[in-house]
């Protein structure tokens, strides 16, 4: 059972890391990016708490202004845990890097606040 499950989550290693080698350099060029009021695809940089190195991560969001969130259901999401570290952000919108801080609510649907700065 344990091969199975270790099998398991390096598919899903693998799966995601392919998706976002394609997904990534169009959403940082501002593909899909959101406007002011709607949803959209962002990328968040947030730092490795081990590393300290710049972790990139597509992600679908919701924005309002200057606010936006995004979730996950998966609670080993490493950028999730990252941003408890260190909730200094970078949003790539529209081809621009924009600073931004996060705030990481933890329940059955984990949800990430990001406020521009």
């Amino acid at each position: 059972m344990t091969s199975i499950r270790t099998a398991q989550a390096e598919l899903t290693r693998t799966a995601f890391r392919t998706l976002n080698s394609v997904v990534k350099p169009a959403v940082i060029a501002g593909a899909g990016n959101p406007f002011p009021v709607g949803g959209g695809a962002i990328v968040l940089e947030v730092t490795g708490r081990v590393s300290r190195k710049p972790r990139h991560v597509p992600l679908l969001a919701t924005r309002l202004g200057n606010k936006m969130m995004v979730s996950t259901v998966r609670s080993n999401s490493q950028w999730v845990r990252n941003i408890e570290v260190d909730p200094n952000v970078v949003v790539h919108l529209c081809g621009r890097r924009r600073a931004a801080t996060a705030e990481v609510r933890r329940g059955t649907l984990n949800v990430v606040t990001i406020s521009l700065s």
